[in-house]
């Protein structure tokens, strides 16, 4: 399963990574990842004129997007833009941060999942 990383570099700027985390056969209920623990989920709805210029991720979490899309933009301006389904995980805790734009007004629904600092991504990196 694919999900895109954004995290602070060395630099300071963030950067984007695009990860497959690992999946594990399962039986009948197919292939599942292990279990990243974390304080609980929250949801979030945004209207349609969201913008918010570079800003950091308050915590490491995973974000689900549920409906609309956003464009998040880093540092060195690469743009990626983010569907209904995609996943984000924001680890970008310091440094410039990242900014975050609604796309053609729609308002954005989206599920926050916060994990643990102590979890550990097992996953490989998928060059772009």
């Amino acid at each position: 399963m694919q999900v895109l990383r954004i995290y602070t570099g060395d630099d300071g700027r963030s950067h984007f990574e695009d990860v497959e985390l690992a999946l594990a056969a399962s039986g009948p209920v197919g292939r599942i990842s292990e279990l990243f623990r974390g304080p609980g989920v929250r949801f979030r709805e945004v209207d349609g004129d969201y913008s918010l210029d570079f800003h950091n991720a308050p915590r490491r979490q995973f974000v689900v997007n549920l409906t609309g899309s956003v464009d998040i933009g880093v540092g060195d301006g690469t743009v990626r833009r983010l569907g209904p389904g995609s996943i984000l995980l924001a680890e970008d805790l310091d440094g410039e941060g990242h900014t975050s734009k609604a796309v053609d007004g729609e308002p954005r629904q989206c599920l926050f999942v916060p994990i643990d600092d102590e979890v550990t991504l097992s996953g490989t990196a998928v060059r772009g």
